[in-house]
């Protein structure tokens, strides 16, 4: 060694040579979890990982598991939209194809397994207030409800409560509600055409409120047609 030669004690230069030897080695290294976990505790120790590869595959899975379960849940989503459009189709056709008013009710009650729901009802406002009629899913309604649940120009509203009273018996163990004024004619009661399920949040999202909507007002038209009444 010259004596211009800069000495430095065993565990520097063992350092400096180490350095060299990463930088020289790069991507092997990159490779080799042992090592990286070694040069990384502090890293890891958190997370007890001794194995940075194993660690990194591990993070890899769990976040593919997620990506997964989200995609399968669109897809459930999408296919429940499915065939509630279909449903939403189907009883439109049904309503065409009705012969009578009171048909057109049993058709519109007959579509709730069709849209997610377990109850329906077709609701008119009287002075009687709450009560059964003769005819099976219509119930009678207090005067104003229509407007106390929608509000004064309100065509339809998604609801967490109020079975009881929209939907007769059993109503109460309803949890999602969705209820749709149906504009029948110029001096004709209120009405509601009111869906029920045990499910909570059954009826959330603006796709399934669309389709309900239009189911609605097809059915206000249907009736209409058959009381002979005008356009409202």
């Amino acid at each position: 060694m010259s004596e211009g030669a800069k000495k430095r004690a065993p565990a520097e230069a063992a350092a400096e040579a180490v350095k060299t030897y990463v930088r020289m080695h790069r991507e092997i290294l990159a490779e080799d979890g042992e090592f990286l976990a070694l040069l990384l505790p502090e890293r890891f120790a958190e997370r007890d990982v001794h194995d940075f590869q194993r660690f990194v595959i591990d993070r890899l899975a769990a976040e593919n598991g997620q990506l997964k379960l989200e995609r399968d849940a669109l897809k459930e989503a999408q296919s429940a939209g499915t065939r509630l459009g279909d449903g939403v189709r189907a009883a439109i056709l049904d309503l065409i194809d009705a012969r009578s008013f009171s048909e057109a009710i049993a058709v519109a009650l007959a579509a709730a397994p069709a849209f997610g729901a377990d109850k329906a009802a077709f609701c008119v406002e009287s002075e009687e207030g709450s009560a059964r009629t003769g005819t099976d899913g219509v119930r009678l309604i207090p005067r104003g409800t229509t407007g106390a649940v929608l509000g004064r120009e309100g065509t339809g509203a998604i609801l967490s409560g109020g079975g009881e009273l929209l939907l007769g018996p059993g109503g109460a163990q309803c949890k999602s509600l969705a209820a749709f004024r149906l504009r029948i004619g110029r001096d004709t009661p209120g009405a509601l055409f009111v869906l029920g399920a045990r499910e909570a949040g059954r009826f959330e999202g603006e796709e399934t409120a669309s389709d309900l909507r239009y189911f609605a007002r097809a059915l206000e038209r249907a009736i209409r047609a058959w009381l002979d009444l005008p356009k409202s």
